[in-house]
């Protein structure tokens, strides 16, 4: 279930009430006349099975609310009320199936944004990774794809396609060029750094990695592991299950590769850096091409499942 605070105008709280009682779904409706200061209002408060969560928030920013009012969504974690479990029940489809755009678009608009924050986790991200390279150890290559922030630009971008937001591409885009950028930059300075101090040797980057050889030698694996990974990321973002997305950070080569490529750089190692750059781009574009055919899937098949479902009630009632 989610629980929506609206601010409503006071001009327009009977069509917001209408709106909300014809959405199948909702209960514990209540409202609030002159309670809102700033903005001027009314407040109504509602909960609606999160499978008509998204329609009834289009219809809320159909009338205004978002320019004029407010609309605040919560997940509600425990609802201990029969007509909480009633609405769910005749709310159409399944709540997990559910994908709230609006939710999605404010998500990744947050995690594809181009931040001092974003950069110092890549970099971070980006230089642990060189030590597992050059260490050949890939507990420390596991750590450095758990840290790298790099999935929100890439969901950013599969949603931006999806949505037809140029806005939230261009964010997205310029966060990952940017980001890995800067992060491939100073990792190259760091790894400089460190063979100044004797930490790292070119005998280290140029022997046999057993454990992080694959990092400079893409494959279609390696493309094969991106889609997947992808496809897990967005089903994990647009059910709210983030918990997977742990999973789906260190499946994919990205943080490893660029950080490889900065330490090829280092030493001159070409073939390394260009193998480390493809392997890098490929899994970039497996993710968004994974997550956008994900998101187009879902758009069609919850419609379709919407669809069937509201034909099944109106027939119930008739």
């Amino acid at each position: 279930m989610l629980h929506l605070r609206l601010i409503v105008p006071a001009d327009r709280t009977e069509k917001v009430v209408h709106a909300v009682e014809q959405t199948v779904g909702t209960t514990h409706l209540v409202v609030l006349p002159g309670a809102a200061r700033n903005p001027a209002g009314d407040v109504v408060t509602v909960d609606v099975a999160r499978e008509a969560g998204d329609a009834l928030l289009g219809e809320l920013r159909a009338l205004g609310l978002d320019a004029d009012g407010s609309i605040a969504v919560e997940n509600i974690d425990l609802s201990l009320s029969k007509r909480a479990d009633k609405a769910e029940e005749e709310a159409p489809g399944e709540g997990a199936d559910a994908v709230l755009w609006e939710q999605l678009a404010e998500a990744t608009h947050e995690e594809s944004t181009l931040s001092v924050t974003f950069l110092a986790f890549l970099v971070l991200a980006t230089m642990i990774a060189a030590c597992g390279v050059v260490l050949d150890n890939a507990i420390l290559i596991v750590g450095a794809m758990a840290v790298g922030p790099e999935f929100g630009p890439l969901a950013g971008l599969s949603t931006a396609l999806v949505q037809r937001a140029p806005r939230l591409a261009a964010r997205s885009t310029i966060a990952l060029v940017v980001g890995f950028a800067v992060a491939m930059v100073l990792t190259t300075g760091f790894s400089v750094l460190m063979d100044a101090f004797g930490l790292f040797t070119r005998e280290q980057l140029e022997r046999a990695r057993p454990n992080t050889d694959f990092i400079w030698k893409p494959d279609m694996f390696s493309f094969v592991v991106a889609l997947l990974a992808g496809i897990a990321g967005t089903l994990s973002l647009t059910s709210a299950k983030s918990g997977a997305l742990v999973g789906v950070a260190i499946s994919v080569t990205t943080v490893p590769a660029a950080a490889n490529a900065a330490v090829a750089l280092g030493y001159g190692e070409i073939d390394q850096m260009w193998g480390s750059t493809e392997q890098l781009l490929l899994n970039l574009a497996g993710i968004v091409v994974a997550g956008t055919l994900t998101l187009l899937a879902q758009k069609f098949l919850w419609a379709k499942q919407r669809d069937r479902a509201l034909r099944r009630l109106r027939g119930d009632r008739a």
